[in-house]
């Protein structure tokens, strides 16, 4: 039965708008020199700025704005010459000087979109709203014996983007890859560590149902608490069947913000819009309106990275590999960095992109323990594995071995060379003495022989077992093919 069945059911289309909160990857916050870095010891990253206290005054970090220039270069957004700071009003206790220091009315940049890649192949635009900076809050600690709660400020302050796209999204799975095509982004950019283990990029989700065909849009809801690529796909598929099933039951759906309880799998209602917060947005007073010189920008639109989109297809043109090859090796900079250098020390860009797309991403995801995946970290060099696919292409190993030799790799910094010697595992592919081995495996199932001579010609992967098994596997695979079948025909 499909998991989506009230969803089809109703005829429902599911439309979709994400906000996703960019951390910085600046030394310091956007407004004081405290340091932005993560995992500090509790409130040991705070001053008086970032802690409200009275008097003070804040100091922009023009190497925050620098990078969101980047962003908004990177999505093709139209960048404001002029902005402005306003105060976001609330209560919290994360919040020292209960208000936030954001820009509401005039962002520094708006419109720009993403191209997202789906696994089918095809591929979407989603346009931008805006992007616009803004400051952290803190993060309440909770007490495992809920009876009481911390408060830790060190996230206090720290720069963010906040990206709004239009709800141009219809799936859960379209939610997850424009997640993924973002993150792929910020990382090349550079501007974002973005390890969303650590809180780096933040998804909320606004979701409402609408029949297919029609324009009006439904009451939505905000999802909140989304902090990897599984979670907004299972929050957005499970809030779509959580409406669908109300609407085909002949409810309404209230207009609220929901938790994404990743624990228990579900969305749960954390306030209704009568209990929305009314932030009243008024200028800062403290800081001037940010002025952004045209010619800062076309300096910082000199020093962009090749992008996601533009290395994909240049790994097509120069390499010759299919869209799908280009699309994964493309999905981090690392990755694409890795196997550049693996491609560099042997031109088989078709034989690397396999090993590198099947075991070394394989390996990487083993040993990532589900924070970001450093490739330049991993015991397999690109130069290693680069050297051990020449001794495949150069008949020294079979693919069987290499298998082996890339265990052994992982475990030692020896070169595929010295393993090879070491461990004696030279292909054979003198014909001479493969040819003997043959005769004797073509001797002792004679009933086979005249099997395969009558016509059972899939027992040529049994007689070209035996003869591997014969030989522990060390013999060329083409040279056996060859011999066995001049052999059975003579």
């Amino acid at each position: 039965m499909s998991e989506f069945v009230e969803y089809e059911k109703g005829g429902w289309e599911a439309v979709i708008g994400l906000e996703v909160h960019v951390q910085l990857k600046t030394n310091t916050k956007l407004f004081c020199g405290c340091s932005a870095q993560f995992g500090a010891p509790p409130n040991s990253h705070t001053c008086p700025v970032c802690l409200g206290m009275p008097g003070v005054l804040p100091v922009l970090n023009r190497r925050a704005v620098e990078y969101a220039i980047r962003a908004a270069l990177a999505t093709g957004c139209k960048i404001n010459e002029t902005s402005r700071w306003d105060r976001k009003n609330y209560f919290y206790p994360d919040l020292p000087k209960s208000y936030q220091i954001s820009q509401f009315e005039r962002p520094y940049c708006e419109g720009g979109s993403l191209t997202i890649q789906l696994e089918d192949g095809s591929e979407r635009l989603v346009r931008l709203t805006r992007i616009h900076m803004e400051e952290d809050a803190g993060k309440n600690v909770h007490d495992a014996r809920g009876d009481s709660s911390h408060v830790d400020l060190n996230r206090s302050g720290v720069p963010l983007l906040e990206v709004v796209s239009e709800p141009d999204i219809r799936t859960a799975a379209e939610s997850a890859a424009y997640m993924r095509k973002l993150h792929a982004i910020v990382r090349y950019l550079d501007i974002c560590d973005g390890n969303m283990n650590e809180g780096s990029m933040r998804c909320d989700a606004n979701i409402s149902l609408r029949k297919r065909g029609t324009e009006t849009l439904g009451t939505r809801a905000e999802i909140k608490n989304m902090n990897s690529f599984r979670a907004v796909e299972r929050a957005v598929n499970h809030e779509i069947e959580r409406q669908a099933k109300r609407l085909n039951d002949g409810e309404s759906i209230v207009q609220e913000t929901r938790l994404w309880d990743a624990d228990r799998n579900v969305t749960r209602s954390m306030r209704s819009k009568e209990e929305a917060h009314d932030y009243r947005y008024f200028p800062e007073p403290d800081l001037l309106p940010l002025e952004i010189a045209p010619e800062w920008v076309e300096e910082i639109r000199k020093t962009l990275p090749e992008l996601p989109d533009e290395k994909r297809e240049r790994f097509q043109k120069d390499y010759g590999l299919p869209p799908y090859d280009a699309f994964v090796l493309t999905a981090s900079r690392e990755l694409a960095d890795y196997y550049e250098a693996a491609v560099s020390a042997h031109d088989n860009p078709k034989s690397l992109s396999n090993w590198v797309m099947g075991d070394i991403i394989r390996i990487a995801n083993e040993r990532s323990d589900g924070g970001e995946i450093d490739y330049a970290d991993l015991p397999v060099s690109p130069e290693n594995l680069a050297a051990m696919v020449k001794l495949i292409d150069d008949g020294t190993i079979s693919g069987k071995i290499a298998k082996s030799v890339f265990d052994k790799m992982l475990e030692s910094d020896d070169s595929p060379t010295v393993i090879v010697e070491r461990e004696g595992l030279v292909q054979e592919s003198d014909e001479g003495k493969i040819g003997t081995i043959i005769d004797s495996v073509l001797s002792s199932n004679a009933d086979k022989v005249e099997e395969y001579r009558g016509g059972k010609d899939k027992l040529m992967g049994f007689f070209v077992g035996q003869v591997m098994k014969e030989t522990g596997g060390k013999a060329n695979p083409q040279v056996v093919n060859q011999l066995l079948r001049d052999k059975l025909a003579s």
